[in-house]
C-alpha cells in the first residue's frame, strides 16, 4: 500500500567541541533525507523546506533498534558507522623528551 519508500540515516552523533568529555554520545539517531531542498524563505530570510520530516529526530539505544525500526516501517536506511577512537598514551615528561628534526 506503501508508494513512497523514505530515506533515513542512522548514526551515532560526535561529541559537542564544548564538551571535554563523552557524554551523550552513546545513543544512536534516526534522522530522515531531506526530500525537498532548503531554501531562503522570502519574508525573514530564515532557512526553510516545504519537508517538515526534516525536524525529526528520533533516539534509540543501540543499533540494531534503530535498524529494526526502520525496517519495520519499510524504509531505505543509510548507516553510518563511529569512528574508532584512537588514545595516545602520554605522560609529563613526553612534553620535555627532545626530538631532532628531520632533514631531507
Amino acid at each position: 500500500m506503501r508508494s513512497v519508500k523514505r530515506e533515513v540515516k542512522i548514526y551515532q552523533p560526535a561529541k559537542s567541541t564544548m564538551q571535554s568529555g563523552r557524554g551523550k554520545t552513546t545513543y544512536w539517531l534516526l534522522e530522515y533525507e531531506l526530500e525537498t531542498k532548503r531554501r531562503p524563505e522570502p519574508l525573514m530570510g530564515w532557512v526553510a523546506s516545504q519537508d517538515t520530516l526534516n525536524q525529526v529526530r528520533m533516539r534509540f539505544d543501540t543499533k540494531e533498534e534503530a535498524l529494526a525500526f526502520a525496517e519495520k516501517n519499510e524504509w531505505a536506511v543509510q548507516l553510518s558507522e563511529p569512528h574508532a577512537r584512537v588514545v595516545k598514551g602520554r605522560t609529563y615528561m613526553d612534553n620535555f623528551k627532545y626530538v631532532p628534526p628531520v632533514t631531507k
